[in-house]
């Protein structure tokens, strides 16, 4: 590889950054469904076509923010993970569950652009399933590692689930090897409540209604570890 093409890919990976960087604060002032190519390159003070050079669409630029933003939830929430005792399941959850907070709380825009309403006329490519499951695939392998140590004694909250949801679970069971359906269930639940809250407390649902929110997100992370049965 000769310099002058080394220095060029590093021109080149510099101002794709900086573009990512300019459109991620779009976010926060226009909304996904706002964000403008041609409002990057004023900002930047290129014309549109050069940036074209660099993400031929919004769309690719969408896919490339939303890529980061999942891959940024996910080393948050595998770094919480890994600074706990390998078999402190009931820990390890919690610190998950705080680590998707707390990363949506200091980067509302980018949540907003993962969890939120769908952008209008924007699909995600395949590209993005890798990024998009690695926040998940922590918290699966948590009830995984805790089923394997025989340290998941889920309480007598509901029937099993029916025949019609076992393809499902099946499906689920990718993300948490050898946990029995109606575990996987659960984590469902866990999964949707944990992602719920959060969504709650950032889009203004909980005003006037819940002030101690760290408080009560804790409280109702631990509940749902232990319908998990997470002890």
């Amino acid at each position: 590889m000769t310099a002058s093409r080394t220095a060029r890919e590093r021109v080149r990976a510099e101002l794709t950054r900086e573009i990512a960087d300019i459109a991620r604060r779009q976010l926060a002032t226009e909304g996904a469904g706002g964000l403008s190519l041609r409002a990057v390159a004023r900002e930047m003070g290129m014309v549109s076509s050069a940036v074209y050079r660099y993400f031929p669409s919004r769309d690719d630029l969408l896919t490339t923010l939303i890529i980061d933003g999942y891959n940024a939830l996910g080393e948050a929430v595998e770094q919480a993970d890994a600074a706990c005792p390998d078999d402190d399941y009931a820990g390890r959850w919690l610190a998950a569950c705080h680590a998707v907070r707390t990363w949506a709380l200091a980067h509302p825009h980018e949540y907003a652009l993962l969890y939120g309403s769908p952008v209008p006329g924007y699909q995600a490519p395949q590209d993005t399933v890798a990024a998009r499951v690695r926040d998940v695939a922590v918290l699966g392998r948590i009830v995984s590692q805790a089923q394997a140590a025989g340290a998941v004694d889920p309480p007598a909250l509901a029937p099993a689930p029916p025949a019609p949801l076992r393809e499902d679970a099946e499906r689920v069971r990718e993300l948490m090897p050898g946990v029995p359906d109606d575990v996987v269930f659960r984590c469902l639940a866990a999964w949707t409540s944990l992602y719920g809250w959060v969504s709650f407390e950032l889009f203004g649902q909980f005003t006037n209604t819940i002030e101690d929110r760290h408080t009560a997100f804790d409280h109702a992370m631990r509940v749902m570890g232990g319908a998990i049965g997470l002890r």
